[in-house]
C-alpha cells in the first residue's frame, strides 16, 4: 500500500458489474482476501488517476476540467463505497463476536 497518496487515497476497488449482474472480474483461484486486496488496489488506482489528472491541470498539460472532474468524482465515490464495505464487516464482525460470548 505504498502507492497510497493523501487523505483518502485508499479506496478498494469494486468489481465490474456486467448487464446480468454478475461479476465481470473475479480474481480465479483467490478468496475473500485476494477479492478483498483486488478492490483495494482499484480504488487505489481510482485516487491516483484523480490525482495525475489533477496534477495534468495545474500544470497545464491538459485544458480539460471535465475530465479531471469526472476523475475526481469517481474515486470520491469509490472511496465513499470502500468505507461503506469496511464498516459493514466490521459490524459483522463485531456481531459474530458478541454471539460467541
Amino acid at each position: 500500500m505504498s502507492q497510497i497518496h493523501g487523505i483518502g487515497s485508499a479506496v478498494p476497488a469494486i468489481p465490474d458489474i456486467g448487464s446480468a449482474g454478475s461479476a465481470v472480474s473475479q480474481p480465479e483461484s483467490g478468496g475473500f482476501m485476494d477479492s478483498l486486496k483486488a478492490a483495494i488496489g482499484k480504488v487505489n488506482d481510482a485516487q491516483l488517476q484523480g490525482g495525475q489528472a489533477v496534477d495534468a491541470l495545474l500544470t497545464g498539460q491538459s485544458q480539460d476540467i471535465h475530465r479531471t472532474m469526472v476523475a475526481l468524482q469517481q474515486a470520491s465515490v469509490s472511496f465513499q463505497l470502500m468505507m461503506q464495505v469496511r464498516n459493514k464487516l466490521v459490524t459483522a464482525y463485531e456481531e459474530i463476536q458478541r454471539m460467541q460470548i
